[in-house]
């Protein structure tokens, strides 16, 4: 067999901690209260879980063994992984998508973190003392250059992001550059606690706040946490008519026995207001809300990215996969639902209401960076502590991009025989000029969120649904478990095998379809009807976004690369000779 890279992990906790800083990122403080925010709280929470089951955890064990398993074998990627899998040419090239997403991912993924860092330094200053939203909303719209392209290209001071992107940027990859041990290991061993511990100190503050106005009830910590954690929901309607003499409805959840039993009264006594009950039942009917659960178990995770291969590629057969697989997890799922969702839900509740935190939805990211700020500024001793939490995301977010940057490093390295100096300046141009474009077409983040539809949604559903075939199907279960309980002091449940072999590729292949019917062609699977897909005319409308093209182009010419690359590499043909010859004495494809 061929001798594998040397570069390897230094102990078995390096590792959890790396793959948990690789998983623990933006998407457990920003995404995910987000998303709870905008699917209702308790049902939304059940979805979620149950996708953890069928999809997160099977695909997160299944790409565990088969990243340790290639390893053996000398290859660190999935074009390697799948090669070795497959044992046919088609192998290396799905797993180009392995090496795409995760370098496409961080061209914009540093951007944003460069975001939490200068939030956090301006909150230090003490600029972040808002006391209306469309305060909030004009520094980011300035910050971020969201209003016109180029208008964030700014390099001045604290107040444009130029000078943290650049910091971030250098940062992972003078991290990257130190290796596998001395770098990502060695920031992951200090980082993941200290961004913890920052989380714990915040979260006493939050859980702590009571009713910061005694006038609003409703607006409270308790209340925040019943909305979050209620799978049913009792629903205040109120009708009342606006200056054209349209009637408006609103629809607010509120919470209490007190409460709710004041205002039934009401509305037996005013025809305008009425009580409805909203059952989990009608929630979980809803398709959007299975799709952004799923969605957001691959956001965290990290499955699909291709990441956790490349990691656990470095491990030998004497470490513990499956245990080491439901830790990092556990630690992802600790962080995502009692540290972020338990900070982030209930001080927006406490300070803006049920509705105040609805009606700033508007983006993915805007609770964290048009709502929270809001919410620190009204806070006791709320500039420091809204300091903590965007340092804290800052951590987070350079755990995550680090993991992004091991796969094209590996990659390159194994591929064209060079050393790390060569791999990281490579690497380093082409995300730089990704990077760049992004930086570059802000004008409403025209260029990060074609990015993020076609490399951070599409091909990670496409790439995970790959991983769960090759494991369940082609490698089979029986030989995935075998190789997966080389070490074990935990053995995957038995129920597992018919969860990943039938369940989990069934569950993918409906949600990716319903997917694909609402986000790329259109079809509105609420009002069974189709309308204009945004994606898809911006690439084949009548008026086609240049910026869009633009996006799409880098991620078509990095793919062209990729397989250019692998198309003409020896290692390949090499390791896979090596395989077949370690395999027929009696190795796990026997």
């Amino acid at each position: 067999m061929v001798k594998a890279l040397k570069d390897s992990w230094n102990s078995r906790m390096g590792v959890i901690l790396a793959v948990s800083g690789s998983a623990v990122g933006l998407g457990n403080f920003l995404r995910f209260p987000g998303q709870v925010a905008q699917y209702g709280g308790g049902s939304f929470m059940i979805a979620y879980f149950i996708s953890f089951l069928l999809i997160g955890l099977p695909i997160c064990w299944a790409e565990w063994t088969m990243g340790r398993y290639g390893g053996q074998r000398g290859f660190h990627t999935t074009v390697g992984i799948f090669h070795s899998i497959l044992r046919h040419p088609a192998g290396k090239y799905l797993g180009i998508i392995g090496i795409i997403i995760p370098v496409i991912i961080y061209m914009y993924y540093v951007l944003i973190e460069a975001w939490c860092l200068g939030y956090a330094v301006n909150f230090l200053a003490g600029n972040m003392n808002f006391e209306r939203s469309e305060d909030a909303g004009a520094f980011f719209a300035s910050f971020t250059g969201v209003a016109a392209d180029g208008a964030g290209m700014g390099f001045s001071g604290i107040s444009q992001v130029g000078l943290f992107l650049l910091f971030c940027f250098l940062l992972n990859f003078y991290l990257i550059f130190r290796g596998i041990a001395k770098g990502i290991e060695w920031f992951c061993r200090y980082a993941m606690p200290t961004l913890v511990i920052l989380a714990f100190v915040v979260l006493i503050r939050v859980l702590t706040l009571g009713t910061p106005d005694t006038d609003h009830p409703q607006q409270s910590i308790s209340a925040g946490l019943g909305f979050m954690w209620n799978p049913s929901k009792v629903l205040l309607v109120e009708d009342s008519v606006a200056e054209g003499g349209e009637v408006v409805t609103t629809s607010t959840p509120i919470f209490g026995g007190d409460y709710i039993a004041e205002q039934t009264a009401r509305a037996e006594h005013d025809a305008s207001v009425r009580i409805e009950k909203l059952s989990l039942w009608d929630q979980l009917a809803n398709p959007q809300l299975w799709l952004a659960a799923a969605g957001q178990i691959f956001f965290s995770l990290s499955v699909g990215f291709g990441v956790i291969m490349t990691y656990s590629s470095y491990m030998s057969n004497q470490d513990d996969v499956v245990l080491s697989g439901l830790a990092a997890t556990s630690a992802n799922e600790f962080c995502e639902v009692a540290l972020g969702g338990l900070i982030t839900i209930p001080a927006s509740v406490a300070f803006l209401g049920v509705l105040g935190i609805s009606g700033a939805l508007g983006s993915t990211f805007a609770l964290g960076f048009n709502v929270l700020p809001m919410v620190f500024a009204e806070m006791p001793l709320g500039q420091f502590f809204g300091f903590i939490f965007f340092f804290l995301l800052f951590l987070a977010a350079v755990t995550s991009s680090l993991s992004m940057l091991q796969p094209g490093i590996a990659f390159l390295e194994t591929a064209m025989h060079i050393n790390r100096k060569q791999s990281v300046a490579i690497l380093g141009f082409i995300t730089g000029v990704g990077c760049l474009i992004i930086f570059y077409f802000s004008k409403d983040f025209k260029a990060l969120d074609t990015f993020d539809f076609w490399v951070g949604t599409f091909l990670i559903f496409v790439l995970a649904t790959i991983q769960i075939v090759f494991f369940s199907w082609v490698m089979g279960i029986d030989r995935g478990f075998e190789e997966a309980h080389k070490g074990a002091h935990f053995r995957i449940p038995r129920i597992f095998g018919f969860i990943m072999k039938y369940v989990t590729p069934a569950f993918l292949l409906v949600i990716f379809t319903l997917w694909l019917a609402q986000n790329l062609f259109g079809y509105n699977l609420i009002a069974r009807r189709a309308e204009s897909s945004s994606y898809y005319n911006d690439l084949f409308g009548s008026d086609p976004n240049p910026v869009a093209w633009i996006s799409v182009s880098v991620i078509l010419m990095l793919a062209g690369f990729v397989a250019l690359i692998v198309n003409s590499s020896s290692h390949y043909r090499k390791q896979s000779h090596a395989a077949q010859i370690e395999d027929s004495r009696g190795g796990i494809l026997k």
